[in-house]
């Protein structure tokens, strides 16, 4: 399952408690407080784990990943903005890029920078929608089913790409299908799956 979309069943779509609870303890963080930091990493260290074992296969480069984007929380915490989006969001696009620059390491390959011209041009395809981070408990059990009723080929895409850090090209090359057909694939299965939200929270 994909577990960006698990989170939102974890804490209940990530309720407006919530979100102002992380944003307090981004704003005690900045201010030197380590209490803070222990807050969000009690809340959601555990799924950020599980995403970033998802795409590393490896407990200790999980680890150290999730130590990594911590840190990195710490570091901003004083200059945060809430046009951000929610915190919970940030930490795990943080840690996802993350993860996947670990495993392009790994393979012998440089992590892509945020002016890399392949991750620009397929940032407008692969970048995880703001609202499929932000569900309810039922749009969740609805974009579950919609997963689980995606084409294998729309499917083994999308999860080649998330789940693996690849970029469309690479897909492509690991499917043996055009990259154009790649693009479609992708894109039509996020459809879907923005349409189920929808539907569920209707």
């Amino acid at each position: 399952m994909w577990l960006l979309f698990a989170l939102a069943a974890d804490d209940g779509g990530a309720p407006p408690h919530q979100r102002e609870a992380d944003l307090d303890a981004m704003r005690r963080m900045g201010s030197g407080e380590a209490a803070g930091l222990a807050e969000l990493y009690d809340r959601h260290g555990r799924v950020m784990f599980s995403l970033a074992f998802r795409i590393v296969r490896d407990q200790g480069d999980a680890e150290e990943v999730v130590q990594d984007v911590f840190a990195q929380a710490w570091r901003q915490a004083s200059r945060y903005e809430t046009t951000r989006g929610v915190v919970v969001a940030w930490l795990l696009m943080m840690t996802r890029s993350r993860a996947i620059d670990r495993l392009r390491m790994r393979r012998g390959r440089p992590p892509l920078q945020e002016d890399d011209p392949a991750l620009l041009r397929d940032l407008s395809d692969r970048g995880v929608p703001a609202d499929v981070l932000m569900l309810s408990a039922e749009q969740v059990a609805s974009l579950r089913a919609a997963l689980d009723a995606l084409p294998e080929s729309q499917r083994l895409a999308i999860e080649l790409a998330f789940y693996e850090g690849l970029t469309h090209t690479e897909v492509a090359e690991r499917l043996e299908q055009p990259l154009g057909t790649v693009k479609t694939r992708i894109r039509l299965g996020l459809l879907r799956l923005r349409a189920a939200i929808g539907e569920a929270g209707a």
